[in-house]
């Protein structure tokens, strides 16, 4: 039977604010139940300065049941009032918008006769009814009508936490290529897909190239970032890959010398593959090690880390960067780090010239999408990730395509 409101022909309509879509979902869940139809949503920034660091926040519209559907005709209100989640109002049914959506209710009852679901499988079910409706609601505004097999990509690529700004771009771009028939697809949509989202992702094509440079000199890597990310493992596995794969004279040179296990850890790896290892504590020692090994292919410099925030020792750092003049300073970031603390260590490491990008720890990473962000906000190309702590085995150049393998779900990171 019906409530005495919808008797009365008349529907609640509330917005609820939260810092997630589960937040906002989770608060109209609570005050409407589970009959609820979302009317509509949208995502906004808060806080900050300058928009710089500010908040995310969802704000969702929500009705207490279908408006206008069997209910009595009210004249529509002379003036529109401001919805709020502190002062909720309430409107005729007639005035609310049509919403096509059924509504939690239903689709519980739907789900609980044709698979006899426990009641918690009955809720997650509701629940991600509820949120296909909340991203259906915020794609609208820039992806109107949007096939379902392109909003099952653009879906995928928002749970794997590729930005919302860039997923659009790419289903976009794949609505605009593709023919009524081949949107139909879902094969053609997701190959379309992969290789819109392989231009997000800019590599380096010569990463695996070593030799003599236009100088003369051989080919001066450094590797320079956070502590803790792995760069003196991620240098044994470059230093093991050019010596035992590729045949290439290698030499090793570090100014780690804060962590006396990072000395010895490097000497160890040299020693097996038959390498020379120098250990430079200023720039003049640094142009002297460099200068020892003019008859080498290449030449890795593994650098201590530096506390981003921590000005002196960076700027340590860079003098004795400056004195090895490496044609490749390599940034190296962790995969698992949350998105803002990459961006901040981008930041307080600009001024070191950092040219590429190696990305460690890929197998601990919560979510691929992350890194596609973090190289569109850096301007700056990806050369290598690590993917384990084998050496050299878990470390490869990675390529466009197979990354967005990877963020679309398509591939795993064992080969």
């Amino acid at each position: 039977m019906p409530n005495a409101r919808a008797m009365e022909g008349i529907v609640t309509i509330r917005t609820y604010r939260g810092k997630s879509v589960a937040e906002a979902i989770a608060l109209v869940k609570k005050d409407l139940g589970r009959q609820a139809v979302i009317l509509s949503t949208r995502t906004y920034k808060t806080g900050g300065l300058f928009g710089f660091r500010a908040r995310t926040m969802t704000e969702i519209t929500a009705s207490d049941q279908a408006p206008g559907r069997g209910l009595p005709s009210v004249p529509k209100p002379k003036a529109a009032r401001k919805i709020d989640v502190a002062a909720p109002a309430v409107f005729p049914a007639a005035s609310a918008p049509a919403v096509a959506e059924p509504s939690l209710k239903q689709v519980a009852q739907m789900i609980v006769a044709a698979n006899a679901k426990t009641p918690i499988e009955e809720e997650l079910a509701a629940i991600k009814k509820m949120v296909g409706q909340v991203l259906r609601s915020s794609s609208a505004p820039t992806q109107p009508g949007m096939p379902e097999a392109l909003f099952e990509c653009y879906q995928r690529m928002l749970e794997s936490a590729v930005a919302s700004e860039i997923a659009s771009e790419v289903a976009g771009q794949v609505r605009d290529e593709l023919n009524p028939a081949e949107l139909r697809d879902p094969e053609c949509v997701r190959r379309s897909v992969l290789r819109r989202l392989a231009a997000w992702i800019p590599v380096c094509a010569d990463a695996s190239k070593v030799g003599r440079e236009a100088d003369g000199r051989p080919l001066t890597v450094a590797l320079v970032g956070p502590t803790g990310v792995g760069k003196t493992t991620t240098i044994a596995k470059l230093a093991a890959t050019y010596r035992l794969k590729q045949g290439k004279r290698v030499g090793l040179i570090t100014c780690d010398t804060y962590r006396i296990a990072a000395v010895d850890q490097l000497r160890t790896y040299a020693g097996i593959i038959n390498i020379p290892l120098k250990i430079a504590m200023t720039a003049a020692e640094m142009r002297s090690a460099c200068g020892a090994m003019s008859d080498c292919d290449v030449v890795l410099i593994d650098t201590a880390g530096r506390a981003p925030r921590d000005a002196a020792r960076l700027g340590e750092l860079k003098a004795l960067i400056g004195a090895a003049c490496p044609h490749q300073t390599h940034l190296v970031l962790s995969s698992s780090a949350a998105e803002a603390s990459l961006l901040d260590a981008a930041e307080r490491f600009a001024p070191l010239g950092c040219d590429r990008v190696i990305l460690t720890k890929l197998d601990e990473a919560v979510s691929f999408g992350v890194v596609v962000n973090v190289l569109k906000r850096l301007n700056t190309r990806l050369s290598f990730v690590t993917t384990g702590q084998e050496v050299p085995d878990h470390i490869e150049a990675m390529t466009p395509d197979r990354f967005a393998r990877l963020v679309m779900g398509a591939e795993t990171l064992a080969r």
